[in-house]
C-alpha cells in the first residue's frame, strides 16, 4: 500500500476489511467527521481572526466541508440510515491532546494535527473508493479524495505561512508518530479514523 505524504504508516487491511464489512456505520462516522472538520476551520477562524490569509483560507475549507457534510447526509437518507450520535474512537482526542497549549506552538500543532486529520482521510477514502463494493458509492469516496488532498496541503501551506519550514517539518514529524500510534491498534469500532 501507497504511504501518504506526512503519514508515518500506511492504513492496515484489518481497517480496510473492518470498513467495507460496515459501510453503513462508516457512513454515518463520514457525516460526522466532515461536522467535525467544518467546526476546526471555524474555530481556527475565530481563535486567529487577524492572521488574513488563514480566516480567508478556512472560510472556503470550512464551506467545503460543509458541502460534504450534505453530501454524506444525502446518502445515509438513501440508505434509510438516521443521524445518531456515535462513540467516538480515541482517534482524534489523543491528537488533540497533543496540541500544546501556549501561543504559539498552539496554532502550529492546530494547523498540523488538521493537515495530518485531513491526510488520513484522504489516504482511507481512496482506500473506500478501492475496495467498496458498491460502484456508486465508490465513485463518491473517489470523488472526496482531492479535497482531502487539497485540504492537508492547506493546513501544510498556512502552518509554513506562519512559521519557517525547519520548524514545521520537524514538529509535522513529531505530530505525525503520536498519529501512527494511535492507529497501531485497530479500534473495536469501525470508524474513518479507527
Amino acid at each position: 500500500m501507497q504511504t501518504i505524504k506526512f503519514l508515518q504508516q500506511p492504513t492496515s487491511e484489518a481497517w480496510i476489511n473492518q470498513a467495507i464489512a460496515n459501510l453503513d456505520t462508516i457512513l454515518l462516522d463520514h457525516s460526522h467527521c466532515e461536522r467535525k472538520a467544518a467546526g476546526v476551520a471555524l474555530n481556527l477562524i475565530f481563535r486567529y481572526p487577524s492572521s488574513a490569509k488563514l480566516v480567508r483560507t478556512l472560510t472556503s475549507i470550512a464551506q467545503e466541508e460543509l458541502e460534504h457534510f450534505e453530501q454524506v447526509n444525502q446518502w445515509l437518507d438513501r440508505r434509510g440510515i438516521a443521524l445518531a450520535p456515535l462513540t467516538p474512537p480515541p482517534y482524534g482526542a489523543g491528537l488533540r491532546a497533543a496540541i500544546r497549549p501556549q501561543e504559539p506552538h498552539r496554532q502550529l500543532d492546530s494547523l498540523l494535527v488538521s493537515g495530518l486529520i485531513e491526510a488520513r482521510s484522504h489516504e482511507r477514502l481512496g482506500l473506500l473508493a478501492a475496495h467498496c463494493p458498491e460502484p456508486a458509492l465508490a465513485q463518491f469516496y473517489r470523488g472526496l479524495m482531492a479535497s482531502e488532498a487539497r485540504h492537508y496541503g492547506i493546513y501544510w501551506t498556512l502552518a509554513t505561512t506562519y512559521f519557517d519550514r525547519e520548524t514545521v517539518t520537524q514538529r509535522l514529524q513529531e505530530l505525525a508518530t503520536v498519529e501512527s500510534a494511535l492507529l497501531s491498534t485497530l479500534h473495536p469500532e469501525p470508524r474513518i479514523h479507527s
